[in-house]
């Protein structure tokens, strides 16, 4: 089997609703599995919140996610890290953008960078830092 790095990410008990996002930016399927589902929490308010999802796309992107487990405190993004997309189709990359950026933050533009390629930063809806580079990007005109 290969070896993959793969991002998890962790939320508040908004998981459910950050990976159908996720699933209408990048398109593909979505396994999940709530607390209940696995016998690890009666508790009606932590019953149906996410203990493991995997959304797999077609072109092979794979992201996982889930909500803070019954009993945690959940520790929220500080801004640290963020997940990278690269590439170089444009039209499919642009497509990423605008849906993780809608109802976000843009905290840097989707324009040509000194190195020659489009690059741009936001903070989705989530709380997600994305960042998105575009190789060979045209200059827009």
């Amino acid at each position: 089997m290969t070896t993959r790095l793969n991002p998890y990410l962790q939320f508040d008990g908004t998981a459910r609703d950050a990976v159908t996002l996720y699933q209408r930016v990048f398109g593909g399927d979505v396994e999940l599995s709530t607390f209940g589902d696995a016998g690890l929490s009666d508790d009606p308010d932590a019953r149906d919140k996410i203990m493991h999802a995997m959304l797999t796309t077609p072109g092979g992107l794979v992201l996982m996610c889930s909500d803070t487990p019954p009993g945690m405190q959940h520790a929220p993004f500080t801004g640290s890290a963020a997940v990278s997309l690269s590439g170089d189709d444009d039209a499919e990359l642009r497509g990423f953008w605008a849906g993780l950026a809608d109802g976000g933050t843009v905290t840097l533009p989707l324009e040509v960078a000194p190195w020659g390629d489009a690059f741009g930063m936001c903070v989705d809806r989530f709380g997600v830092h994305w960042m998105v580079n575009i190789a060979g990007a045209p200059t827009p005109g």
